[in-house]
């Protein structure tokens, strides 16, 4: 089912994008609470009246970002069937997990206890929004390198969340869903523990895994705020963007076809519920802010300055320079 090269197919995951409900709020927990640098702060290229806030490693490594939408006057969405039900954060070892644990309760984080899945030790949390996260351990995690911990942050390097993780999808018609994930998207199961199946794509391990849930009786999610909007995988080039938009065209599979967003390329393509994106490692988020400040001026891809004023009037402004 798929003619893409070898050297043009997933490399892991490159980014999640969910919605919030306040980015202020959202900026203050993952930055001083997970830990997590602010790598860009801009606005959605297709709606600019809406913030797309973007938090990873110290440098922005791909498969490293987490990013928000904060859509105007959405409603909190419904957990449910059919979608991407919790994203996961790498950190290096069990004992960040305890690290993690304690800084939930002192500062009053919604969690769970540090347990064990596919045998990895994991621990769930929620944010104000009831979104729906877990860290996962790279404790004997082998496959695609984590990025780096932010080394201004308030999380201890040793501890600190460095990746993302496994990308769970919740899903009903399960069979022809995991057909896709694997026919198409080269993903190949590795582990079956009840309902939930994991995947792993290019060199497997934590940051280039999905886990598929088999449900046929929750009703349907709707998306809103606390909601993941959609995730993608990671492509090394524009030539792998063009490949794959061949790919999809030759299997039926409708899609935006190539799509400039500036600080990387991207195609996207909905299967079934979900909403799923390729996106290139190049050029990062780097290409228009030096490492030093980065996130915090509100940066605009090239296409979007001319309207830098009208952006800047619609969208209501909040501080993210650091202290030095």
């Amino acid at each position: 089912m798929n003619n893409v090269k070898q050297e043009q197919l997933p490399l892991g995951i490159h980014h999640v994008t969910a919605i919030t409900s306040d980015v202020v709020k959202n900026y203050e927990f993952f930055t001083n609470i997970l830990g997590m640098r602010l790598l860009k702060k801009s606005v959605n290229q297709d709606d600019i009246h809406t913030y797309h806030t973007y938090y990873g490693d110290d440098e922005g490594t791909p498969g490293t970002a987490m990013t928000f939408f904060d859509f105007p006057n959405i409603p909190k969405g419904i957990k449910g069937n059919n979608a991407i039900t919790r994203t996961s954060f790498r950190v290096p070892n069990d004992a960040s997990l305890v690290y993690y644990k304690k800084r939930f309760e002192e500062f009053g984080v919604t969690h769970g206890e540090i347990t064990e899945e596919f045998g990895v030790k994991v621990l769930h949390f929620s944010d104000f929004d009831d979104q729906n996260y877990q860290l996962i351990s790279d404790e004997n995690n082998h496959g695609m390198r984590p990025g780096i911990p932010w080394k201004k942050g308030p999380v201890p390097t040793e501890f600190a969340i460095y990746g993302l993780g496994p990308v769970e999808i919740t899903i009903s018609y399960f069979k022809d869903f995991k057909e896709i994930f694997e026919a198409l998207f080269t993903f190949k199961e590795i582990a079956q523990e009840g309902n939930r199946y994991l995947l792993e794509v290019s060199e497997g391990g934590n940051g280039a895994q999905v886990i598929l849930v088999e449900d046929k009786e929750t009703p349907n999610g709707r998306e809103g705020y606390g909601e993941v909007h959609h995730f993608a995988l990671r492509l090394k080039d524009t030539e792998a963007i063009y490949a794959w938009k061949e790919q999809l065209d030759r299997a039926g599979f409708g899609n935006s076809g190539h799509v400039e967003r500036f600080y990387f390329e991207s195609l996207y393509v909905r299967i079934g519920h979900v909403l799923v994106e390729f996106a290139t490692d190049a050029p990062g988020f780097m290409a228009d802010e030096p490492y030093e400040t980065l996130g915090e001026s509100l940066a605009l891809p090239p296409f979007l300055e001319p309207n830098r004023a009208y952006i800047e009037s619609q969208v209501k402004p909040f501080n993210t320079k650091r202290e030095a």
